[in-house]
């Protein structure tokens, strides 16, 4: 007959056992996805939805440190998880690097609400962003001096302004204007200064302190609005785990597709 304390030792040892032999990803886990600030919010969604099916797996969707930054991080094994906003190389690709585009990210433009302007043609845009027009007041706005906020040349949005709007190919961006470093910091930028102007993928959020521009009458959720970036989650073969394994999955599924189109981007079906 066992004694109590004996009870207590077989009790204590059957639990510290059971946890030991627990599936790794029974456990709660949390998992990074980390680069590119375009589609953050997309993103996030995304993680809160999946985290309201598999409660043992969160996914944490951190600051911006650019498609280069997650791209690094992946494949040096530091990140299981990345986001980008701009096609793999041929070389990223090879060192075992995969690309599962998640969701079309429109291009916007928008503006501090003091400017006064709801829509522009591109031809306009092209001339404020250049510098030749300086005042809101030459495009039916405000009479405040136009301060335009700009991205680094290899930001995604501006990459895909270059490629589809007329007259930015190459566009020389008036070196009066201000260098914001992610999208979120451009936002910001926007909101705080009046008479600023910026450019950035299209989310709702951007509709709260901000006037999101029609571009020749069209807004960036209405057909045939003229640019657009792919975010897409990218892993290594070698790195994937079967946690983020299955939030990739979940980015496939309807449940993902609504929650891209309700915050305004276009989901990519397979």
């Amino acid at each position: 007959m066992f004694t109590r304390g004996t009870r207590l030792t077989i009790a204590s040892a059957a639990l510290a056992l059971s946890i030991w032999t627990m599936p790794a990803w029974s456990q709660s886990a949390t998992i990074e996805v980390v680069g590119t600030g375009d589609g953050i919010d997309v993103l996030r969604a995304l993680g809160k939805a999946f985290g309201a099916e598999q409660k043992s797996i969160n996914i944490d969707v951190p600051p911006s440190i650019g498609s280069g930054g997650g791209i690094a991080a992946v494949g040096s094994g530091k990140s299981v998880l990345g986001r980008v906003a701009r096609k793999l190389t041929e070389t990223e690709t090879a060192s075992g690097l995969v690309y599962k585009p998640v969701a079309l990210l429109p291009s916007a433009i928008f503006v501090n609400p003091g400017a006064e302007v709801k829509s522009l043609t591109q031809a306009q845009l092209a001339d404020i962003f250049s510098g030749q027009i300086a005042n809101w007041k030459e495009v039916g706005g405000a009479d405040i001096r136009i301060r335009v906020v700009r991205r680094e040349d290899t930001d995604s949005t501006l990459t895909v302004l270059r490629a589809s709007m007329p007259g930015w190919k190459d566009l020389a961006i008036t070196e009066r204007s201000k260098m914001a470093m992610t999208t979120q910091e451009a936002v910001a930028s926007v909101r705080e200064v009046r008479g600023a102007i910026g450019f950035g993928p299209f989310s709702k959020d951007l509709e709260a302190g901000l006037t999101v521009l029609k571009i020749d009458g069209k807004y960036p959720t209405d057909h045939g609005y003229p640019s657009s970036a792919t975010l897409a989650l990218i892993y290594s073969k070698a790195t994937i785990t079967p946690e983020a394994r299955t939030f990739v999955d979940f980015c496939e599924t309807r449940k993902a597709r609504d929650v891209i189109a309700r915050l305004g981007s276009v989901p990519i079906q397979r």
